[in-house]
């Protein structure tokens, strides 16, 4: 019986979660976009799997590398109709995605990091992890996002705005510490009330640590990174909040980076390959917000369906691999679901 990945997907709250099976699947050809059937899916595989595996963990996780399934492919049962992933009513981010990045540690993570202490505009980070950021938005790999619709249709435009950061030294978890999701949310709503963070319902709130820091509890040993959402107050308001735990990948190196030369060289390897953990949970914010948009029929999102797989690579001029390049700089990063054709794993659209 071939070895699986479990994964786990939030519903209203970032307390109730779902296993399920991570695939991989690769694809070299190019597709059609193709209109998605708008009404609810009620798959009976995914609410069982709901049923027997709430956890109380997190919200949706990318496993660690050495759990992917080292047997035959399940993608093409799931993609034996349609484009292999469906629309279960949720919202998306239709209009495109802002990104917030906070860097909580006592000193600075990545090389060229905003200074411990200051926030400002995402144009102003200067690290590998901001210039990903602020390059991504507009390229044909964050493109196949726009095979994805929200309910009246709409495909998801290509598009990623940096639009702030908070270096947060204040109360950094350091070590191996845990840091449960209601810490997380403190924080945050620490960064509304103080000004150092602006509020968006649009914003994916990356939230860095450093070293073996461990978001959530079970960083290095079952995920690399996860995706959710949490209340926090806004003028007295309820509101929910889009975050993402982006613990450093290369505190564990065998389980949460590509095991593959950096992209860019001995330069910052951890923020090389922290940025294919953070597009896989982007990617996943952006169609599946909420955990209610578009999944398939075990439950797995765009950025599951192609984890740790990197389609056609090359050697980079920094001597590492990369597949992708953004404005000039090379990238290794997963490939991404198309919901388009009869789907599959892809770099571009």
């Amino acid at each position: 019986m071939p070895r699986v990945t479990l994964g786990i997907r939030t519903t209203a709250s970032c307390s109730a979660a779902l296993f399920a099976l991570t695939l991989s699947a690769c694809s070299d050809k190019g597709a059609s976009p193709t209109q998605p059937s708008l009404s609810p899916s009620t798959s009976a595989s995914f609410d069982a799997n709901y049923n027997e595996n709430q956890s109380g963990e997190h919200g949706h996780v990318m496993h660690i590398r050495n759990e992917l399934n080292d047997g035959a492919s399940p993608a093409a049962a799931a993609r034996a109709s349609g484009t292999g992933i469906s629309y279960h009513g949720g919202p998306v981010l239709q209009s495109g995605t802002n990104m917030a990045a906070i860097y909580w540690a006592a000193s600075a993570i990545y090389k060229n990091a905003p200074a411990p202490g200051t926030s400002g505009a995402g144009s102003a980070d200067a690290s590998l992890v901001g210039y990903f950021l602020n390059h991504i938005g507009g390229s044909p790999y964050f493109n196949i996002n726009s095979s994805y619709t929200n309910s009246a249709g709409l495909h998801i435009v290509n598009s990623v705005s940096y639009t702030q950061y908070w270096a947060n030294n204040t109360s950094a978890p350091t070590g191996t510490q845990n840091v449960t999701d209601a810490q997380m949310i403190s924080m945050l709503q620490s960064g509304f009330n103080s000004g150092k963070l602006t509020y968006d319902p649009n914003t994916l709130y990356a939230i860095f640590t450093a070293g073996q820091v461990n978001l959530g509890g079970g960083f290095g040993t079952q995920y690399c990174a996860y995706h959710t959402h949490g209340t926090v107050t806004i003028g007295g308001v309820a509101k929910t909040v889009l975050y993402a735990a982006m613990p450093y990948n290369n505190g564990y190196p065998s389980a949460c980076t590509s095991g593959l030369a950096a992209a860019n060289g001995a330069a910052d390897p951890g923020a090389d390959y922290e940025v294919n953990t953070l597009v896989h949970e982007i990617e996943e914010t952006t169609t599946d917000m909420m955990g209610n948009a578009w999944y398939d029929s075990r439950g797995y999102e765009n950025g599951d369906k192609c984890a740790w797989t990197w389609g056609t690579t090359y050697t980079t001029a920094a001597g590492g691999k990369g597949n992708i390049n953004l404005a000039g700089k090379d990238f290794l990063v997963q490939q991404n679901w198309l919901n388009a054709g009869s789907g599959g794993c892809f770099l571009k659209y």
